[in-house]
């Protein structure tokens, strides 16, 4: 499915859409900068998923309040965010810090196009999605995710990046919502036994929430840490600790070859 929008300033004006529309209409003219009234605030849920450029900067905020705060609240929810992110990203293309907002500003119908088709959260990126090299196990499609790319040593506070790299993954979730998710942590020999089954139990944990925080269903989801327990290479080296420091993500009953 999908919904086609067309800029008629910074932000995207409905032409046709379904019953949820993903975008509020812009209610500004880039020929009169946002950024150069009062800075707009960003408030709600959504705020801490949004790319940095967004959140952080004047014009970054301005795109995102009167374009994308589609019920008017004042706030941005995580889906809401999502929108922003999607848009941006697409406009911005692989280096968004080196986005030329003035560019866009002069001419933002001329930037990249002037009429867009934008999927709804019912698609998924297969590109991104293979790029995380599912591979197949008895209980599904299962990604291994490495604690250095996820957490800091001994902690189970998601990492800035992480979110970023689960991101595709939850799209592919919010399209297909029929589908299962095993969340597994692991940890080395390192620690007592009740340290490193805790340690495993709350990073498969937080692992969780990032997906609920980015609109995936917390019930599709079984969530079990092992502690030391199931290592998949030998403990007494740092390059074997560093594998078994890990959190699989199986979609369960799913072929790791659709992607």
């Amino acid at each position: 499915m999908t919904r086609i929008f067309t800029r008629a300033a910074l932000g995207l004006v409905m032409i046709a859409a379904t019953t949820a529309p993903a975008f509020a209409q812009a209610r500004y003219d880039m020929s009169n900068p946002p950024w150069s009234r009062p800075g707009y605030r960003l408030e709600g849920a959504g705020v801490p998923i949004l790319f940095p450029e967004l959140r952080n900067t004047p014009r970054g905020r301005a795109f995102v309040m009167p374009n994308f705060d589609a019920n008017g609240d004042g706030r941005i929810n995580r889906r809401e965010a999502d929108d922003a992110n999607r848009e941006f990203a697409r406009i911005a293309g692989p280096r968004r810090d080196r986005f030329d907002w003035d560019a866009y500003g002069r001419d933002p119908r001329g930037y990249r196009g002037g009429t867009t088709v934008v999927e709804t959260t019912t698609t998924w990126d297969r590109g991104a999605m293979r790029n995380y090299g599912f591979r197949q196990t008895p209980r599904g499609a299962t990604l291994t995710l490495q604690e250095d790319v996820l957490f800091r040593t001994d902690s189970a506070e998601l990492r800035p990046g992480a979110i970023e790299k689960l991101r595709p993954l939850a799209g592919y979730l919010r399209g297909n919502p029929g589908v299962r998710v095993a969340i597994d942590g692991f940890t080395d020999s390192r620690g007592t036994d009740a340290h490193n089954q805790d340690l495993s139990e709350r990073r498969a944990a937080s692992v969780r929430q990032a997906f609920d925080d980015m609109d995936v269903v917390r019930a599709r989801f079984s969530v079990v840490g092992h502690g030391e327990s199931q290592p998949v290479a030998m403990n007494g080296t740092a390059a074997g600790m560093r594998l078994n420091r890990r959190v699989e993500v199986t979609l369960l009953g799913q072929r790791a070859d659709r992607f």
